[in-house]
């Protein structure tokens, strides 16, 4: 991978790299000046490709990332950045969206957890409000788009309390017919990444692998200590603890509300982020059964609710168990 750009330097003639806010596995992500409309600071995250892949597979990854780009240069929503440039530079590609000020979710409850408190859970439940306003915008789009990275360290609260969902780089476009290749090729940060979402091309994903993020998310949020990761979970459901035994003060409505979108089968879960919503909020009575109770996710295994496609998938993740399975008893 080449040097990062350094301070003072100039990307296409407009983007002055004041410093660098953040790293990836593929590339950076810098805080800019734009030299034709003074004041306005902006990030600009870099993807790198590999210098050894393939001609042809190389040309399918930019041109899917331009093609990615233009699709979020479109978005227009107050809890989303707006994107409003993208171009390339040798191996590099750039995506040019709103510098957005303000403390991410995971260094506001980093605070709480040094204070030895808990975020208060109305004031959660008010920035997942805002980010579901943004979540259900992206999932009606034609076609439909999944951010797949919804985690603490993704969300910013600016000053004024407008929430952000930051960080594009792992978004899929559910384009029919057409093979996915993100933006950046990854599986999500793994305690917020349902079990669908490994593998390749993320072929099985959809809106509901969103919904799982987003309720592992407000579980880190209320209780300070990170979910059992999913692929844990298959092997032993009783890994994942009930958010009330780690924060008695939480509502068990918002505890229901949290494991129903944490459900290992997809199709446990919401399936949309205003059902979760409902829930949490209580226009909608969430389902009664063992979906409640964060040690039976195995009850979500029922074959009685499997769609040809969802077969499909677990399918998948039965190997991936199998191949989990094998390498612990290595």
């Amino acid at each position: 991978m080449s040097l990062p750009a350094q301070s003072g330097e100039t990307l296409r003639g407009r983007y002055r790299i004041r410093e660098q806010i953040g790293q990836g596995g593929m590339g950076n992500i810098y805080l800019a000046e734009d030299l034709r409309l003074e004041g306005r600071l902006c990030a600009l995250k870099e993807v790198e490709h590999d210098r050894a892949l393939p001609e042809n597979i190389f040309k399918e990854a930019r041109d899917q990332f331009l093609r990615e780009a233009t699709i979020l240069a479109r978005l227009d929503h107050p809890n989303l950045p707006k994107v409003s440039d993208f171009f390339s530079i040798e191996q590099r590609d750039y995506l040019v969206m709103d510098f957005v000020p303000g403390k991410d979710l995971r260094a506001l409850m980093l605070e709480a957890r040094k204070q030895k408190r808990f975020l208060a859970e109305a004031e959660a439940l008010g920035w997942i409000g805002q980010l579901s306003d943004a979540l259900n915008y992206l999932h009606t789009q034609t076609p439909p788009i999944i951010h797949r990275d919804i985690k603490p360290s993704n969300i910013k609260i600016t000053p004024a309390g407008l929430v952000k969902l930051v960080d594009f780089g792992l978004v899929k476009v559910l384009a029919p017919e057409e093979v996915t290749i993100t933006v950046i090729q990854g599986q999500g940060t793994a305690l917020y990444t349902p079990l669908e979402q490994y593998g390749g091309d993320g072929a099985h994903t959809d809106a509901r692998s969103d919904i799982y993020s987003l309720g592992a998310t407000l579980y880190h949020l209320l209780t300070n200590e990170p979910p059992a990761e999913a692929r844990i979970r298959f092997l032993d459901s009783s890994r994942l603890v009930s958010p009330r035994a780690l924060n008695p003060e939480l509502s068990i409505r918002t505890e229901r509300a949290i494991l129903r979108a944490m459900s290992l089968h997809p199709d446990g879960r919401p399936q949309t982020v205003d059902e979760f919503r409902q829930y949490l909020f209580g226009a909608r009575d969430l389902p009664t059964g063992p979906l409640g109770a964060a040690r039976q996710t195995h009850a979500a295994f029922d074959l009685d609710i499997l769609t040809p496609d969802s077969a499909l998938v677990w399918a998948s993740v039965g190997l991936l168990g199998l191949s989990l399975a094998l390498t612990l008893l290595r």
